[in-house]
């Protein structure tokens, strides 16, 4: 391990605590010079590291640079964790490492960025940089496609309990992909898979996740702003999360949730769907119906315009809540 990178889990460790150079380089069994050295390289990645005459150097609580050893730190197994401040699309990265580096279950990929981030449907997943998270995280499932629905939804109540632990805020979950915050989206879900055409069963599954924790600077795009919003708004000095905790805690309810048999009961009970009118949206045909409940495998029952119920696998929905006097469609 490298000076800096030791250097980094220190300052981690002990978050706002003063060390002294002579201290360090004691404790790494290193050289001052070389001290010196890794705190400019760690600023020039962005971490806020002060330095006070007599009091030696420290990692400033509100540095915010997502990195492999905090998140780490916050997380009970080591998982095989890739940190990247830019990327086209993280669920492109991992889904080259499955299946050219053949990755095993576990492996997650954390950006700051993405370039080119994905939706449903074709979409693109507008991911600015220092103000969302965008994870991947890969799994090596021995199921068939149709068993395995229930992973997109175990991503949606991973997410809801990270925000509720760190953020202190309870969302909405949006059959089958999207959580909200109020009538504002706020986290968007892609689950991606690749099957043996022999055996039908899946070699890989990626679930992909893009998090809006920070309005960014000016504002959503012009195309998106009256739907998507942000956990925090803006950010402050007094009005800030880590984003590297809200990670490991993604991380580690999904991969927990992952091996756990059967649709956990928080996905049901905190969607916003069932109850409402609803328009299910199929390619270009649009039809009404009423969204009755989720049923025990993730399927949402409804009941179509004439009075029959069907039960939707997966597509998309439009949901009509009330927003003071008026319905709008989420």
């Amino acid at each position: 391990m490298s000076v800096k990178s030791e250097l980094l889990e220190l300052f981690i460790t002990e978050k706002g605590t003063y060390f002294s150079g002579e201290h360090i380089a004691e404790r790494l069994h290193c050289s001052r010079t070389a001290v010196w050295k890794a705190v400019q390289q760690l600023k020039e990645e962005g971490y806020e590291i002060t330095a006070v005459q007599n009091r030696g150097y420290a990692l400033s609580e509100e540095s915010d640079v997502l990195s492999r050893e905090e998140i780490l730190h916050y997380l009970d197994k080591p998982y095989p964790l890739t940190v990247l401040q830019e990327v086209t699309s993280t669920n492109d990265v991992l889904k080259a490492m499955a299946n050219t580096q053949h990755a095993s279950e576990g492996t997650t990929i954390v950006s700051d960025y993405q370039t080119g981030g994905k939706g449903r449907l074709g979409r693109s997943f507008f991911s600015p940089k220092g103000t969302g998270l965008y994870v991947s995280m890969l799994l090596r499932p021995q199921d068939t496609v149709s068993n395995s629905l229930t992973l997109t939804a175990k991503a949606a109540v991973a997410v809801y309990r990270a925000v509720k632990t760190v953020c202190n805020v309870e969302l909405g979950i949006k059959w089958v992909n999207d959580l909200y915050l109020g009538h504002r989206k706020v986290c968007g879900i892609l689950s991606e898979g690749q099957a043996s055409m022999e055996s039908g069963h899946l070699d890989f599954v990626i679930a992909g996740i893009g998090i809006n924790i920070y309005e960014p600077e000016g504002g959503f795009p012009e195309e998106i702003r009256q739907r998507a919003g942000s956990i925090m708004g803006q950010r402050t000095k007094e009005h800030q999360i880590n984003r590297n905790r809200l990670a490991a805690e993604v991380i580690k309810e999904f991969y927990q949730l992952a091996a756990e048999p059967g649709l956990t009961s928080d996905y049901a009970k905190h969607n916003i769907v069932p109850g409402h009118e609803i328009t299910v949206i199929d390619g270009d045909r649009r039809r009404p119906a009423k969204a009755l409940s989720i049923l025990p495998d993730g399927r949402l029952e409804i009941q179509e315009a004439d009075g029959s119920r069907n039960a939707l696998v997966f597509g998309e929905v439009s949901v009509r809540l009330r927003d003071g006097n008026q319905m709008i469609e989420r």
